[in-house]
């Protein structure tokens, strides 16, 4: 009987979902050819990575696991402490008990389709998502940590359900009288927080993006309102715009 072509168990291996990869393994462990091989050899690192992605996702409920009487735990991050321009943004999420969302990790280590895919994820199964803002001027007016603190006063609000607990990346919000556990580089070590810093980096690039063309010619969609290059030149050349901070361009105009 004349062997299937390897083209075809090719485009089998190519469709198949993470789920089927160990029956196609099996179905053609005894096909000595090469290409077969090598096809199996793939699949089962993808195999291997996600059962890797598995222990570390679960590994990033540690802090979750401390409050197994907390109905509601919620992850709070911050976007946008550090730009010259744009507003300061928030996010509050509250994840189901059982969340099976893998690949969750501060918002710095992924790519930007990997973080709009997970935005979708998150946005979709999380139990409640509150995003808070706060102005250029109002940065200006309170300064950026207090700024920071009003807005996520502002994302807890948002919430439909109350919090039983807060995990805070780094932080202590002032006047919120609910128990709050700082974890430094929390978005790395909690998927609640690293949920946040997701929805919160998503939301506040997508604003900036939206900036860029109200304001051209600072280049917002491509620097995010942070202080590159090309960004303090075009700062020098043209001025500020309504969404700089002035107390953050003071050396720059």
């Amino acid at each position: 009987m004349e062997k299937e072509s390897i083209t075809s168990v090719k485009e089998k291996f190519r469709a198949a979902s993470l789920d089927r990869l160990p029956d196609l393994i099996s179905e053609y462990s005894g096909d000595d050819r090469g290409g077969v091989l090598d096809l199996i050899k793939k699949a089962q690192k993808k195999l291997d990575d996600l059962e890797k992605e598995k222990a570390r996702t679960e590994k990033m409920k540690e802090y979750e696991k401390m409050y197994p009487d907390a109905e509601y735990i919620c992850g709070i991050d911050e976007v946008g402490r550090g730009p010259l321009a744009g507003p300061v943004v928030t996010c509050a999420v509250i994840l189901p008990k059982d969340c099976d969302i893998l690949y969750l990790n501060d918002s710095k280590q992924l790519s930007e389709k990997k973080r709009e895919e997970l935005y979708d994820v998150i946005m979709e199964k999380a139990v409640s998502v509150g995003i808070g803002y706060n102005s250029p001027e109002r940065i200006d007016e309170i300064n950026i940590l207090q700024a920071t603190y009003e807005a996520m006063r502002q994302s807890v609000s948002k919430l439909s359900v109350r919090p039983d607990i807060l995990l805070n990346d780094a932080v202590t919000i002032p006047g919120i009288d609910i128990k709050q556990v700082p974890i430094i580089k929390g978005d790395a070590k909690s998927i609640s927080i690293a949920a946040a810093s997701i929805v919160a980096k998503v939301t506040r690039d997508h604003l900036m993006v939206d900036y860029d063309s109200v304001y051209p010619g600072y280049d917002f969609a491509s620097n995010k309102g942070y202080g590159s290059a090309s960004h303090i030149e075009a700062l020098k050349k043209y001025g500020p715009t309504p969404i700089h901070r002035r107390s953050f361009i003071g050396n720059f105009v």
